[in-house]
């Protein structure tokens, strides 16, 4: 019987943890649930309150993410808003607010979160780069305008080479390592 559970509706970040946690041997179980967001500036505390959610839901330990895309020329927007933007704006209309910008800096970060109901860890996880000038490449999300630091392409364009400099994996890392120790 599994005795993990991610809770997330995104498809894709289940099957990027999935390829991470695998290296560790952790199974654990993906429930495509909408959890309560809070709206709040650190994405920190959205993932902390995702984890309490989960784990009211279903009393069973659950693993959460949350991630931003935060661009340093618009002093760290989308940031906590990252899904919202993308949503309604999108990565074109990010590249609009950037049209005039000198500094296109940015920094991926994601936060995952294990709550058992008695343990809340938190691990983060950050690449930093900066938004290309057009959209380059396939992906989902802002991959495809994101081109991390040390490299010419795109997340869309890295495809599979994404994972190894990937935020979300540098976090899903230090929680596999914890807890495997655990």
């Amino acid at each position: 019987m599994c005795s993990l559970y991610f809770l997330s509706t995104s498809t894709n970040k289940y099957i990027e943890i999935h390829s991470i946690l695998h290296k560790y041997k952790i199974d654990f179980k993906f429930l495509n649930m909408k959890l309560k967001e809070i709206q709040g500036e650190s994405l920190s505390q959205i993932a902390v309150e995702k984890s309490k959610d989960a784990f009211k839901l279903i009393s069973k330990p659950v693993i959460v993410e949350d991630d931003g895309l935060l661009i340093h020329g618009l002093n760290g927007f989308p940031g906590s808003y990252s899904s919202f933007v993308f949503k309604t704006i999108g990565s074109s209309g990010i590249l609009k607010l950037l049209s005039h910008s000198k500094d296109r800096s940015a920094s991926f970060v994601s936060v995952f979160v294990y709550n058992d109901g008695n343990n809340l860890r938190s691990f983060l996880g950050k690449t930093d780069g900066k938004i290309s000038p057009k959209v380059a490449g396939p992906g989902w999300g802002y991959d495809p305008i994101f081109i991390p630091t040390g490299s010419e392409l795109s997340f869309g364009q890295l495809k599979d080479n994404k994972i190894r400099l990937s935020h979300r994996t540098k976090a899903v890392t230090a929680f596999a390592k914890w807890y495997s120790r655990s």
